[in-house]
């Protein structure tokens, strides 16, 4: 992908710095992109935003504790934190509403905003959300990976290609080495490997915090939304997007084939057009 188009810029965000990259006219849209170790925003989102930008204003933020953004995440509520973030943004942008497009944990904290402040979202697409049945019974593999990365010996590079190979993805040899190598610098920074931005739930209050599907607000929640999931998802159960199709009023739920946890990325082509036309409606 091309990033000569993009204009890039740190906004200070209720005190804190946030990176965001701004491309294309039209209905803004806002990629929030997932917590895996070394994730920013571009980076996740490389085989979308210049499709997206021939239709709408593309907003790729690095989220809270990621990328070019400030460091450090509250641990208690960590979903509202994001979200308050993002809110922010928005505010220090001056856009009233916009679509929110989240993977994973850029997933929940789409939710997460749309369900504190419904006005401000359009609609949503969701693929694989975090906080959708995550929270109860035992982690799946990818989860346990994805958590136990910084703990142990800490970080390294055979870790993270585990990671993606194994679990991230449907197809492990589709994701070139240059793209993990540029996540694993990226996870190594030391203020994220003091503080990790993606942790285990420090209390049960945080806990159900962090399950969206104990939160009354989610069945009336009247935001249309799209819910895509990989079939072969290992870190968040694809269970889920049948989940929140019983429990939102206005939910589609598209679950695609060979495709795990990076539908945007795995499926893009598929991904662009079907975004596209479901938030053009």
């Amino acid at each position: 992908m091309s990033t000569d188009t993009l204009n890039e810029r740190v906004l200070r965000v209720n005190g804190k710095d946030i990176f965001v990259a701004d491309t294309g006219t039209g209905p803004p849209v806002v990629l929030l992109h997932g917590g895996g170790p070394g994730a920013s925003g571009v980076s996740n989102y490389s085989r979308n935003i210049e499709p997206l930008a021939q239709h709408f204003r593309v907003l790729v933020p690095d989220m809270p504790g990621y990328g070019r953004s400030a460091k450090g995440v509250d641990g208690s509520d960590p979903f509202g934190y994001l979200a308050d973030h993002i809110r922010g943004m928005l505010d220090v942008l001056g856009i009233d509403r916009a679509h929110l497009v989240g993977n994973s944990y850029g997933g929940a904290c789409a939710l997460r905003l749309a369900l504190d402040t419904p006005h401000r979202v359009d609609k949503l697409v969701l693929m694989g959300p975090g906080g959708v049945g995550t929270t109860r019974g035992l982690p799946t593999a990818g989860l346990k990976s994805l958590l136990g990365y910084y703990g142990g010996d800490g970080p390294s590079l055979d870790k993270l290609r585990t990671f993606i190979h194994t679990y991230l993805v449907y197809d492990g040899d589709a994701v070139p080495d240059s793209l993990i190598q540029t996540r694993y610098e990226s996870s190594i920074d030391p203020e994220v490997v003091a503080n990790p931005p993606l942790q285990r739930p420090s209390s049960p209050r945080t806990l159900w915090r962090m399950d969206f599907t104990r939160d009354p607000r989610l069945a009336r929640l009247a935001t249309p939304t799209l819910v895509m999931w990989g079939r072969d998802d290992k870190v968040n159960k694809p269970r889920g997007a049948a989940m929140l199709g019983r429990r939102m009023p206005n939910a589609d739920v598209l679950l695609t084939a060979n495709t795990g946890h990076w539908v945007q990325w795995e499926r893009a082509d598929f991904f662009n057009a079907v975004t596209t036309a479901f938030l053009k409606g």
